[in-house]
């Protein structure tokens, strides 16, 4: 592998970050708070997809043999 950049695949308007920027980097949720406000925040920053308190439960179901091997009408 070269360590030579290879011209295509530069970006001046975007260069790579150095250690300065990686210092300089903070987590997105500070960042979106003091940006947009405590409550936008936590809107932007909810969860999606089932909460862990779920009123789901595993359960088995049988089906007698002639329900399922009808054909569909």
């Amino acid at each position: 592998m070269s360590i030579y950049p290879i011209p295509e695949f530069s970006d001046e308007e975007n260069p790579e970050w150095g250690p300065d920027e990686f210092a300089r980097a903070r987590p997105f949720h500070e960042v979106i708070a003091e940006r947009f406000g405590a409550k936008e925040a936590e809107e932007l920053l909810c969860r999606y997809g089932r909460s862990k308190a779920s009123p789901r439960l595993p359960a088995t179901v049988c089906y007698a043999a002639k329900t399922v091997d009808q054909p569909p009408e």
